[in-house]
């Protein structure tokens, strides 16, 4: 069982490395599966949005040296539910909880990429000033 979960940590890991060829990987793979560019779109968003969650928190992690970037992550999705969900109520008068979850997780998807970015090249200058 230890060698399993040590597998799949490993290919999340690879996988989670370069978010954004996944995300051209699958749009192309959802592309030639549906031939609908607007659902291969969504599609590769979805999974790159779980790829960038990990290597976001892990880029907050060796920048800023505390493990808190996963819970910060997940705190800025439940305020962000939170916030949705009282707007939806305020509005409509119900609460429809797959429309406010897909919303936040394309949401998430564009905000993390540009954290990845900017993670990314304060990473790089950062390393390049330290040599």
């Amino acid at each position: 069982m230890n060698g399993l979960v040590t597998f799949l940590i490993h290919i999340y890991a690879f996988t989670a490395a370069v978010p954004f060829l996944w995300f051209f990987v699958l749009w192309i793979g959802g592309y030639f599966w549906h031939r609908d560019g607007k659902r291969a779109t969504k599609l590769a968003m979805d999974v790159t949005t779980l790829l960038l969650i990990g290597c976001v928190s892990v880029l907050f992690q060796d920048l800023f040296g505390s493990g808190f970037g996963f819970f910060l992550i997940l705190l800025f999705f439940l305020i962000g539910y939170g916030l949705l969900g009282n707007f939806q109520y305020r509005v409509k008068g119900k609460i429809n909880h797959a429309r406010i979850v897909r919303l936040l997780w394309r949401i998430g998807f564009l905000t993390l990429s540009a954290v990845y970015l900017l993670f990314m090249i304060i990473g790089l200058g950062k390393s390049i000033l330290s040599v």
